[in-house]
């Protein structure tokens, strides 16, 4: 089993792990909901949001590397809450971030039958969705290889699509294309440019927090990475700059072209491109094949998310598995080094979310409203952990130089993260408590219940403890989680 591991470790290399790093975090967030974040706290409000949300991301990133390094396991930092903080937090910090994923899966496939119907509204939607589940599933079943070439490719795309709209946008800005140079005039539009004070750009947190999910994708990869004590300090890096410089640009430049009280800002969705924040941009412009081009990038986008989703989700049943917290079987690998088992295990959860979206949508509405704040749980579990790893080391007289990567600013870093994680998870929909609106608290805030329900049915079945500093297992190798 071990020499399979090591042998499928190799494969994934720095320049997969940087692309699947920015590839998660770069898609339908920005492409399509940055128009929302404008509509909603005015192009300042929007930036200063998306400037915090980019910062505590970056921490949270350094504080997965240092861990990462030092441990690098698939079952990433469910592995970490397990061993540095608690078994029960592991447990239900595995078992929600897998939810999460394979929730998440069946909802980008239902996305790939919107998108396509641009070009083909008459074809049944279930079609295209089938399609892409199939190709994902055969993705994932082929090597970890696959997986990595696919998600750099198109990660690459997005990328390039990035950057080719910063320089029509900041050129249609100065007047070099489209006509008339706009300058700043949209940032003093009206009420421009903060939009309802502190409560919007707190608002504002929630979409800026949901565009940069996926990034923690590079704890997951640490496990079947070829060197990850190099490659992911230097992934890390290079995602913190392209993250805050593509986010940050493209968020200024629509607020320059579009100003905040457009309607087509707070329409955008996914099922019409037409009015997504860069076809406006491009057209504006006077690229009349915007909106095209745009829907092929989305459909990329949503496919990348989709095999993101499926390789994350299938390691984390896998880790699960290994460490006594899920079924045996998923805990094989085949010849290949997939998780094979485990693969199919998560494609099943994610057809049948899928098929209720066909054929029982309140089932359908209620799991996807289930995994709403996962992702948020997941950063809360990296802050608490690093903080944790790091008493620690210093509890146990452990020197810091026995760390392959230091994360920035400790422990300011993993404190701002959790603060702010809270404060995202606390204002996912204020307005439902101020309304007493109990149905909408239920679909916004049912993550939270759930994720609780694990932690103190493995808690109270178990009977564990916080584990003390100085009993902490600071080896550096992967164990099975010992029920306490």
């Amino acid at each position: 089993m071990e020499n399979t591991v090591q042998h499928v470790r190799r494969a994934l290399k720095t320049r997969h792990l940087s692309m699947i790093a920015l590839g998660g975090s770069i898609g339908t967030g920005l492409f399509v909901a940055s128009g929302s974040a404008i509509s909603t706290a005015g192009p300042g409000g929007a930036l200063v949001a998306y400037i915090a949300i980019g910062l505590m991301v970056y921490f949270l990133m350094t504080s997965l590397g240092e861990m990462a390094t030092y441990l690098p396991v698939t079952g990433s930092f469910a592995v970490y809450s397990g061993r540095f903080v608690d078994p029960a937090l592991g447990f239900a910090m595995g078992w929600n971030y897998w939810f999460n994923w394979a929730i998440t899966l069946a909802v980008d496939v239902s996305t790939v039958s919107l998108v396509m119907k641009f070009w083909l509204p008459d074809v049944p939607t279930w079609v295209f969705s089938t399609i892409a589940l199939i190709i994902i599933f055969a993705i994932n079943s082929f090597s970890v290889l696959s997986f990595g070439e696919t998600e750099y490719w198109m990660a690459l795309i997005k990328v390039v699509t990035v950057i080719i709209f910063l320089i029509v946008g900041f050129l249609t800005i100065f007047g070099i294309m489209g006509g008339r140079a706009v300058g700043l005039e949209n940032f003093v539009y009206r009420k421009a440019p903060f939009i309802g004070g502190i409560p919007t750009i707190l608002s504002v947190f929630v979409v800026a927090g949901f565009s940069f999910q996926g990034t923690e994708l590079i704890g997951i990869t640490a496990g079947e990475s070829a060197t990850p004590e190099k490659s992911i300090p230097k992934a890390i890096k290079q995602v913190f700059w392209r993250i805050l410089l593509f986010y940050i640009l493209s968020i200024f430049v629509i607020a320059c072209l579009i100003p905040y009280t457009s309607p087509n800002l707070l329409g955008s969705s996914a099922s019409d491109i037409t009015i997504s924040p860069f076809t406006l941009v491009f057209r504006r412009a006077g690229l009349a094949s915007a909106a095209s081009v745009m829907n092929a990038v989305i459909l990329t986008s949503v496919l990348s998310a989709a095999n993101s989703g499926m390789y994350a989700s299938t390691r984390m049943l896998y880790s699960l598995s290994r460490h006594g917290d899920a079924p045996k079987v998923f805990g094989t690998l085949n010849q290949r080094g997939i998780p094979f088992a485990a693969l199919l295990g998560t494609t099943a959860v994610g057809l049948f979310t899928f098929l209720m979206s066909i054929f029982g949508t309140r089932i359908y509405t209620f799991l996807v409203s289930a995994s709403g704040l996962t992702g948020f749980i997941a950063w809360l579990g990296i802050a608490i952990s690093h903080y944790r790893f790091r008493l620690a080391m210093k509890k146990q007289h452990r020197p810091l130089s026995e760390l392959r990567y230091r994360a920035k600013l400790f422990p300011f870093g993993p404190i701002l993260s959790f603060v702010l994680c809270v404060l995202v998870i606390i204002g996912q929909d204020l307005k439902s408590f101020a309304d007493l609106d109990w149905q909408a608290i239920l679909v916004s805030y049912m993550s939270v219940p759930l994720f609780l329900i694990l932690f103190c049915y493995y808690k109270i079945r178990y009977k564990t403890k916080i584990i003390p500093l100085d009993k902490i297992d600071l080896t550096r190798h992967d164990i099975k989680s010992e029920k306490q």
